[in-house]
């Protein structure tokens, strides 16, 4: 059967490849062998997915090579699956096979330290060789709209093939079904702009530039959710993983009792650690059951998932995530005063201590549905620590109501910080919200390069503009949770390359802790100040450019450069440098040589700074 084939009937394996595992895999002593795997996905799926492992393990290999190695794995497949089973290859572990097969390639310099160890420290090298980053592998690069069209009316599944190959090994840590779900999303989106190119009233360039962003969405996000939560696993371990999920569902699934929320936790951060090693078959099988499970038990977990149920399976898990919580069952308590003034309470918790601190934030997630599970995820390491120093032989009667006070003090100032925020955001609108952001992380980061500040400070603008209309029980959840994630960015970035030991500190000492240690960081005391080089301040007459987009980001390269050279600068000083800037740009955006303008006052607007700062 040739690739071409293979590559149309991928996108019909959305929904079989997950139906064919076997629903009682994980009662099976051993792992299914290669074999198995074979005859239940039949040839067209398992190549399919052969081809996706490899480019995301292979990001640096070409579109051939992914395509030769996911023949030869699955050539050796159709042979354990006809009779070989004597052969020693067909009973080794799958994921050892693709990493045995890449090994035996040539010309792959770059994973020869991985090949020359053994499994699984094999495996955990090649995952850490994944490189998802910006500019790792070139962008895509935009093709002309009529070429695109012509090479897809000619070449269709062979283009939707090699677009597969492209999305795989720039997001090496994405779903294999939101990679097959975006291939189709791809392939609808040039039938729909190419069906019509003949009709000279439509607009070719206008129709991709509409529809791609739907295309890449589902990428982005769930790309950077799968590499967060991987990220969360491997810094914080699994406990931290289970104690999230467990905040999560609890609120999502009030009415459940803590026994099938236990049973989903344990489920999901099975999940979590089959797709963060890098075995994807096994990442598949694990979600299709939970969403089986969940689905088929819609009567004990939620009344606001059956729509989610009903869609196809590619749909269904997303939808199931971004459904509302769950009505709160009617005779639920307010409080949970039993975990505080039980007199067995410190013979319960010597006695069974995760399985007592599990039912606690779940009872105490299951009524708040209006916090955020990074707030939960607090509020139960204060409830553990509480009972740590209660419990003590001579412990004060008043130690428990004393915690008490620290929860409600802890409560208050979470939602002050939050409501503070979009007061902010709300009196200054995005360009100045991400101006005082941009000082603040400039001074606590200066590491940072100006694209990644001003990167990191517009994700956290975004999240200011999706979060801060919303109402107040509903706003902790989406701003902490979003901003949880441009926080594990940068904690990733600073994985790859230290920024400085007070960043290194947030990212590593706790995860629950994480946002409030960020946001007490100040100056980095550390850090040497930029020198006053020529080129550290240049004006041109590009300042006069009447696009607001385009004049903002140089504003901002300015802003973040006269912080990393003047971080102690108060805003009184500011707003004089930024007054006297303004002044000499209006002056010299009206005379009618703008460049000779500039390159006489730049230098005068350079000293009369420095004396504004000396000052």
């Amino acid at each position: 059967m040739n690739w071409r084939t293979i590559i149309y009937v991928i996108l019909l394996v959305s929904l079989t490849v997950v139906k064919a595992l076997p629903r009682s895999y994980r009662d099976i002593e051993e792992k299914t062998s290669i074999g198995q795997r074979f005859s239940q996905l039949q040839e067209k799926n398992f190549k399919a997915i052969a081809m996706i492992m490899f480019a995301q393990h292979v990001q640096g290999g070409t579109f051939g090579k992914a395509v030769k190695m996911a023949e030869d794995v699955t050539d050796l497949a159709k042979k354990c699956a006809a009779a070989a089973r004597g052969n020693p290859d067909c009973l080794k572990p799958l994921d050892r096979i693709f990493l045995d097969t890449i090994c035996q390639e040539e010309n792959l310099p770059r994973f020869t330290d991985c090949c020359a160890k053994k499994d699984p420290e094999r495996n955990y090298c090649f995952l850490s060789l994944k490189n998802s980053s910006r500019g790792f592998i070139s962008p895509f690069e935009r093709p002309n709209a009529e070429a695109a069209c012509k090479n897809h009316s000619q070449h269709q599944h062979s283009l939707t093939g090699y677009f597969i190959y492209e999305v795989s090994r720039r997001h090496p840590f994405l779903y294999a079904p939101t990679i097959l779900s975006v291939a189709t999303r791809y392939d609808e989106m040039m039938k729909n702009c190419c069906g019509r190119a003949e009709d000279p009233t439509h607009n070719l360039e206008e129709c991709f530039r509409r529809q791609a962003p739907k295309v890449v969405k589902p990428v982005k996000e769930d790309g950077l959710r799968q590499e967060h939560t991987c990220g969360i696993l491997k810094k914080f371990g699994e406990r931290t993983i289970k104690a999230l999920k467990l905040a999560q569902i609890s609120q999502k699934f009030p009415k459940a009792d803590f026994v099938t929320v236990n049973k989903l936790v344990m489920d999901i951060a099975n999940m979590h650690k089959d797709c963060c090693r890098g075995e994807m078959l096994d990442c598949m099988h694990d979600r299709e059951e939970i969403l089986h499970y969940v689905c088929t038990n819609q009567n004990i977990l939620s009344s606001k998932i059956k729509k989610c149920c009903e869609k196809p399976l590619l749909q269904r898990s997303e939808c199931i995530v971004n459904a509302e919580n769950d009505d709160k069952p009617a005779d639920l308590s307010p409080h949970v005063r039993e975990f505080i003034e039980d007199k067995g309470i410190c013979e319960r918790f010597a006695q069974e201590e995760d399985t007592h601190l599990a039912r606690f934030l779940y009872e105490y997630s299951r009524r708040h549905p209006e916090f955020s599970a990074q707030m939960l995820l607090r509020i139960g390491k204060g409830y553990e620590d509480l009972l740590k120093e209660c419990c003590k032989t001579g412990a004060p009667d008043d130690c428990f109501s004393r915690g008490e006070e620290e929860l409600k003090k802890h409560i208050y100032e979470t939602e002050s910080v939050m409501k503070t925020s979009c007061d902010i955001y709300k009196e200054k609108g995005d360009y100045y919200f991400q101006n005082e952001l941009l000082m603040s992380f400039t001074k606590k980061m200066p590491q940072l390069t100006s694209a990644e500040l001003i990167k990191f400070t517009k994700q956290m603008t975004a999240i200011g503009s999706k979060c801060c209309q919303l109402s107040q029980d509903k706003l902790l959840p989406c701003a902490e949770e979003n901003l949880d994630l441009v926080l594990g960015e940068i904690c990733r970035r600073h994985l790859t390359d230290p920024i400085n030991p007070g960043v290194c500190h947030c990212c590593s000492s706790s995860y629950a802790l994480r946002r409030p240690c960020m946001g007490k960081l100040e100056i980095d005391e550390n850090y040497v100040p930029l020198s006053l080089t020529p080129g550290l301040f240049t004006f041109h007459e590009d300042l006069c450019t009447t696009e607001d987009e385009k004049l903002q980001h140089k504003k901002q390269e300015m802003l973040i450069n006269l912080i990393k050279y003047k971080p102690q600068i108060t805003q009184e000083q500011l707003t004089s440098v930024t007054a006297a800037f303004t002044a000499m740009r209006e002056q010299c955006c009206k005379e009618e040589n703008r460049e000779a303008c500039f390159v006489k006052e730049g230098p005068e607007l350079i000293k009369r700074s420095e004396k504004m700062l000396s000052a």
